[in-house]
């Protein structure tokens, strides 16, 4: 392209401080380098995640920051020595890297590359430990190597993969991370079966996702969890079976789904990331088989007490990376079986903005009104969002 070589100028939301909603500012964003790519992304969603870094309660952030890890786009250009993909290419950037190299990726058992924000904390900058965005001659940081909250971003070749050239982009951007969670939380990581009873906690976009990965594995009774009884129409018409609020009820809700079940359900996730849900959604498993996964992400520095006693019995305690999956490998797929309509996770989003109405999708996102938010940088085919 025109570009490549270049420095873009472009739009790009910097959360300058933490607990300030991000600006719409021209950043500049400079070529790849080797084994870099750099994507011009079309649309992305908003993650309760990319909130944590507003609230500056997510760990390791570094500010001036642009977020954002829900997007796909088009590789605008690449660096020395990508053989993954190359320009023009329909992609979507891996907010969990898949390295190829390390011992978690050449194992089956997980998905937590050793590359990624948690086990080795450098992706506030590019893998070189330098940034390729500015702003107002500041050094402005990277976050998860995504940073899909700009027009044009750059992400380490670990942290991208190619997807199906007719894939609509405004609709698969949730593959990034909140269907592709949720999903794989029930399919991959908990390995609902079918027949089984299941509490999802949380009823947000990836809860949601849960709940549609558990109607998909077979499981006979999907019970809804949420103190926002506005997300129960959804819920059932992805695949609750009944929906329940806390707010209802004198005793906890964990007591609740027990005498609902007879000994608690089978398998229980909890999607906001609060300890007290955390705990709630344990107990309220199956005394002897039961198993809680906990798929929400909570804030820096939260710890979870419970009785261990809750554990002898044979429950189980599991905790899910992005679904389980490995990205690479796995994502592509999961855009495929979209494409041939397997399951509709166009129902997830709730509102669609342009890319620099993003304060008003954080507002909805806080008031509980968005189940998801996709914010779009340009709307006309010309500019293939289909």
């Amino acid at each position: 392209m025109a570009t490549a070589g270049k420095v873009i100028k472009c739009k790009a939301a910097v959360i300058w401080e933490a607990g300030k909603l991000p600006s719409v500012e021209e950043v500049e964003v400079a070529p790849p380098r080797a084994h870099e790519v750099r994507v011009k992304i079309v649309a992305t969603g908003i993650c309760r995640t990319d909130d944590h870094v507003v609230n500056g309660v997510f760990p390791n952030i570094d500010y001036p920051v642009i977020a954002g890890h829900e997007g796909a786009g088009i590789v605008e250009s690449v660096g020395p020595g990508v053989t993954c993909v190359k320009p023009g290419d329909k992609v979507i950037p891996l907010c969990v890297p898949q390295c190829g190299e390390c011992g978690c990726c050449l194992s089956p058992k997980g998905n937590c590359c050793l590359k990624s924000h948690i086990c080795e904390p450098i992706q506030n900058l590019m893998p070189d430990k330098t940034s390729r965005f500015t702003c107002r001659g500041k050094l402005i940081h990277h976050f998860l190597w995504t940073s899909t909250f700009s027009e044009y971003t750059v992400v380490p070749e670990a942290s991208i993969v190619q997807i199906d050239s007719d894939a609509p982009l405004d609709k698969v951007c949730l593959f990034g991370c909140g269907f592709s969670t949720g999903f794989g939380a029930a399919i991959r990581t908990a390995k609902v079966q079918p027949g089984s009873t299941c509490a999802v906690f949380g009823l947000g976009g990836v809860g949601l996702s849960v709940v549609i990965g558990c109607k998909a594995a077979g499981a006979s009774r999907i019970i809804g969890v949420d103190i926002n009884k506005d997300k129960f129409p959804k819920a059932k018409e992805l695949g609750a079976t009944e929906c329940i609020s806390p707010q209802d009820f004198k005793k906890p809700i964990q007591e609740v789904l027990v005498e609902m079940t007879g000994l608690g359900v089978d398998y229980a996730f909890e999607v906001i990331g609060r300890t007290d849900t955390q705990v709630a959604a344990l107990e309220s498993c199956h005394l002897s088989y039961g198993t809680c996964v906990l798929v929400g992400a909570p804030p820096a520095g939260s710890q979870l007490s419970f009785d261990p006693t809750n554990l002898l019995t044979g429950k189980k305690l599991l905790g899910c990376l992005l679904g389980g999956w490995k990205l690479k490998d796995d994502l592509p797929k999961l855009v495929s079986d979209y494409m041939k309509k397997k399951w509709n996770t166009d129902a997830l989003i709730s509102h669609t903005l342009a890319f620099e109405k993003i304060r008003e999708g954080f507002e909805l996102l806080h008031a509980g009104k968005s189940i998801r938010c996709v914010l779009l940088f340009q709307t006309s085919k010309d500019h293939q969002l289909m």
